[in-house]
C-alpha cells in the first residue's frame, strides 16, 4: 500500500497516532486493524477479541469539521491518508464507515460520560460521530527497538522470567523504590514502562526518565532493569486501565505485571461471597498478575513498610502521594527525605528552578561547612548539602 495525497485525507493528533502504532507494532495483538460496526458490538456484548479480553472496541473516529465531512464519503475498498501533525503518517484501506455516539464511546473507556470526572472532557472533545474501519499501514515505518531492547537484555542474562511495572514516577518517590525493589525480589529481568502522557500536569518525561536512571544505576543491579518509554494515551485511562496494560505488557515479551493496589482500575467488587477485582475478569491473557502491598512511613516502626504488616494504624503512617510531593516541589520546597530521596529531589529542584540563586557560590560558602578550597559548585550540590542541615539534630 503506497501513500498518494490525491487520495481523500483524514486528521489525527498524535496520541490517535500512538495507538495506531501500538497495534501495528503487534503491542495491542489480537487486535490487527480498526474494527467494524459488527466487530466493535460483539466486543461490548463479550469484551472478547479472539477469546481475550479487550475492554472496548478499537475504532478511529477523530473530531474536525473535516474528517466529518469526508468520512461519509468513504467507499469501502477505497484508500485514505491519515495525516498526523501536518504529514503523512499512515494509508488506510476502508473497509466501511458508521456513525458512533461519543458519549458512549468515552462510557467505555472511562465508565461514565460525566464531563467533569478527569479525562472525559479531553477526550470527548477529540472524538467525532463518524468511524471508520480497515487495515492501515505507516507510512516510513521504523523497526521497533524496544522489543529488541527487551529481548537482548533477556538474552544477556539468561532471565527466565520478565517482570513489568507501569509508573509515572511523578515524582520518584521512596515507595515506588520500594515497590520496584519488592519486584525485583521476585523476578529476573524487570522492565519499567515509563508513561508519557499528554498533558502538562506532569515532571516533562526526559527529567522522570532521568531521575528513574540514576536510581537504577546507583542503588540497583541494572542490567537487570531497563526502562521503556510508553505513550500514555486515552486507551490507558478508566477502569479497564489494567486489562490494557496487561495485553501490551504481555506482547512486549513480558510474563508477570505488579500493580498497586491503589491502582485506579483495580476496584473492587464483591461477587459470589468473595472480594474481587477486575483482574478476576481477565481472560486469555497468558501473564501473571500481582497486586503489590501499599507502602507508607510508620513514625511508630521507624521505617517505610506495607501497610500489611504494620499494626499502628493510620494515624501514624505517612502515605505516598506523588501529587502532594510534586506541589512541594512545584513550590521550591525541598521535601523531607523520608519521602523521596535527596539526591533525586535536589535532582529535580535543581532542573524545576535553573539559576535560582543570584550568587550561589557565596550562598554557598556562607552556608556549610567548607574544605578551603575554591570548588564550583551546582544547585543540586547546594539542595544536598542543605538537606544535610535539615538532617542535623544537635539542636532540635
Amino acid at each position: 500500500m503506497t501513500s498518494s495525497r490525491k487520495n481523500k485525507t483524514i486528521y489525527i493528533d498524535k496520541e490517535a497516532a500512538s495507538v495506531l502504532e501500538l497495534v501495528s507494532e503487534g503491542l495491542l495483538s489480537p487486535v490487527t486493524k480498526l474494527m467494524n460496526e459488527q466487530e466493535s458490538k460483539e466486543v461490548l456484548q463479550t469484551g472478547l477479541v479472539n477469546g481475550q479480553s479487550f475492554p472496548f472496541p478499537f475504532i478511529l473516529a477523530p473530531s474536525g469539521k473535516k474528517n466529518e465531512k469526508i468520512i461519509p464519503t468513504l467507499e469501502p475498498d477505497e484508500e485514505v491518508t491519515i495525516i498526523c501533525n501536518g504529514k503523512e503518517f499512515a494509508v488506510l484501506r476502508v473497509e466501511e464507515t458508521f456513525q458512533i455516539d461519543p458519549k458512549e464511546r468515552v462510557k467505555h473507556i472511562y465508565g461514565t460520560d460525566d464531563l467533569t470526572h478527569p479525562g472525559v472532557m479531553a477526550t470527548i472533545k477529540r472524538i467525532g460521530t463518524w468511524a471508520l474501519s480497515g487495515n492501515y499501514t505507516i507510512i516510513n515505518k521504523t523497526k521497533h527497538k524496544n522489543k529488541i531492547k527487551i529481548q537482548k537484555a533477556k538474552e544477556l542474562i539468561g532471565a527466565k522470567h520478565t517482570s513489568s511495572l507501569m509508573m509515572g514516577v511523578n515524582p520518584l518517590h521512596r515507595a515506588h523504590e520500594r515497590l520496584i525493589r519488592q519486584t525485583l525480589e521476585n523476578t529476573d529481568l524487570l522492565v519499567i514502562f515509563l508513561l508519557k502522557p499528554y498533558d502538562n500536569a506532569n515532571l516533562k518525561y526526559e527529567i522522570r526518565k532521568e531521575a528513574l536512571e540514576y536510581f537504577i544505576n546507583n542503588f540497583l543491579p541494572k542490567n537487570r532493569v531497563i526502562i521503556i518509554p510508553l505513550e500514555n494515551s486515552y486507551i490507558f485511562a478508566g477502569y479497564n486501565e489494567i486489562i490494557v496494560d496487561a495485553i501490551v505488557a504481555k506482547n512486549y515479551g513480558c510474563d508477570r505485571l505488579t500493580i498497586g493496589r491503589n491502582h485506579a482500575g483495580l476496584g473492587m467488587f464483591y461477587d459470589c461471597n468473595s472480594n474481587k477485582s477486575i483482574i478476576d475478569k481477565v481472560t486469555g491473557i497468558d501473564i501473571e498478575i500481582t497486586v503489590a502491598s501499599e507502602y507508607v512511613y510508620c513514625d511508630e516502626c521507624k521505617t517505610l513498610v506495607s501497610k500489611n504488616t504494620c499494626p499502628h494504624g493510620q494515624h501514624h503512617q505517612i502515605s505516598y502521594h506523588a501529587d502532594s510531593i510534586l506541589a512541594l516541589l512545584e513550590a521550591g520546597l525541598l521535601p523531607p527525605a523520608v519521602l523521596i530521596r535527596k539526591e533525586i529531589s535536589s535532582f529535580l529542584l535543581s532542573k524545576l528552578f535553573p539559576n535560582r540563586f543570584k550568587n550561589l557560590e557565596k550562598l554557598y560558602y556562607d552556608t556549610f561547612p567548607v574544605k578551603g578550597l575554591l570548588e564550583e559548585h551546582t544547585e543540586k550540590d547546594f539542595y544536598l548539602e542543605l538537606m544535610k542541615l535539615y538532617q542535623t539534630t544537635s539542636l532540635t
